[in-house]
């Protein structure tokens, strides 16, 4: 009986971990995840669940040259990027950042990221304010059919829209 109480605790603190989960006001932030890279950019991966008014994300900070939050579109058989600068939150709704949708963009690393490496950043809200998290770096997992495979490795030398040049689409169909 022992044994089974103690391996139950095991994978409930375990369940726990791997679901880390972060809240500002009424916004939840559960289980912020990147994967391992091999360039010089790298995507972050999370949940938004707002359970009061509407809410947007305005921005995203981490130790890196460039973070931005960024969607991936489908244009007919190209897949293109474009820099959003804020993401809407509804009422009492949630936000899926995936990939082959939305996703943070991290621009200018100097070291690859490897499987358990944690990446710091900051998120701000709107009308929640900032709350900081840590992006896991975690096992690929399999793509789901019709889920588009989007690999930000190799991003090096592309425009990847600056502020200024916010509605402007990025096409990585060379990926």
């Amino acid at each position: 009986m022992r044994i089974l109480a103690a391996t139950l605790v095991l994978i409930f603190t375990t369940a726990l971990a791997a679901a880390h989960e972060y809240k500002v006001g009424d916004i939840s932030i559960k289980h912020p995840v990147a994967y391992p890279t091999v360039g010089r950019t790298g995507a972050g991966y999370l949940e938004i669940v707002n359970e009061g008014p509407a809410d947007r994300l305005i921005g995203v900070s981490a130790a890196f040259p460039r973070v931005m939050l960024h969607e991936s579109v489908q244009d007919g058989d190209v897949t293109k990027m474009e820099h959003r600068m804020a993401i809407e939150i509804p009422e009492d709704g949630s936000v899926l950042f995936k990939p082959g949708g939305l996703h943070v963009m991290f621009m200018g690393l100097s070291e690859h990221w490897s499987l358990g490496d944690e990446i710091p950043a900051t998120l701000e809200f709107e009308m929640s304010g900032p709350v900081n998290v840590i992006f896991k770096v975690e096992d690929r997992p399999m793509l789901n059919e019709g889920e588009a495979k989007t690999d930000h490795s190799n991003h090096e030398g592309l425009d990847h829209g600056a502020d200024k040049n916010a509605d402007k689409k990025m096409d990585h169909s060379n990926h």
